[in-house]
């Protein structure tokens, strides 16, 4: 219940509307990667999956930022998200195993391969991460996402969002070709997202 009602007040409040132009809402087990331009991210994109894929999604969020109480309610017990280490990364903390752990439990994961955010709508480099899940899970669809808009709803450092129309756009799923070499996989999965961007 709780999770619908966030579905329903983010899509009102950034107009959020899903554009499907390489794939259909299929019940796949799938990789979302996107843009990483707010807080709002991945809230906005897993309220934009149908009801029955957001209950089979899970976003990768950083623990730090969904510590305190209120957020990690919503993290663990709404969202179901994966939470994982992104600065005292060690052996034993390796963001990859919880993300490979969610995919063999079956589940879809949404993901932001920047790892960070840029000002504006700049699209900065993707880290190894999504090519290590790609080579890890070679049958599991990566799917380029495209967010619109929202850095402007809550633009970095900001703290009440400000309402605007959003879009995310859903491309061509991308697959690890065999023996793909890290880069030129990281080069054709950024092009794809990038081939989403309105111009």
């Amino acid at each position: 219940m709780i999770g619908g009602c966030i579905a329903f007040v983010t899509r009102l409040l950034t107009g959020g509307t899903a554009r499907w132009h390489g794939c259909l809402p299929e019940p796949k087990q799938r990789i979302y990667y996107a843009n990483h331009t707010s807080n709002l991210d991945f809230v906005l994109l897993w309220s934009a999956l149908p009801r029955s894929l957001r209950e089979k999604t899970r976003p990768v969020a950083a623990k730090d930022y969904w510590s305190s109480a209120f957020r990690g309610f919503l993290a663990q017990h709404v969202f179901r998200a994966v939470l994982i280490e992104r600065k005292k990364v060690t052996r034993q903390s390796n963001p990859l195993e919880s993300m490979l752990q969610a995919l063999s439990e079956g589940e879809s994961l949404i993901i932001f391969p920047e790892g960070t955010r840029l000002p504006g709508d700049a699209l900065g480099p993707f880290q190894a991460g999504i090519f290590h899940l790609a080579k890890a899970r070679p049958e599991i669809e990566c799917v380029p996402v495209y967010i619109e808009n929202l850095n402007r709803v809550l633009p970095k450092g900001e703290v009440l969002p400000v309402p605007m129309l959003c879009s995310v756009h859903f491309g061509t799923p991308v697959c690890i070709e065999e023996g793909e070499m890290k880069t030129n996989f990281l080069e054709r999965a950024r092009n794809a997202m990038l081939s989403l961007r309105p111009l």
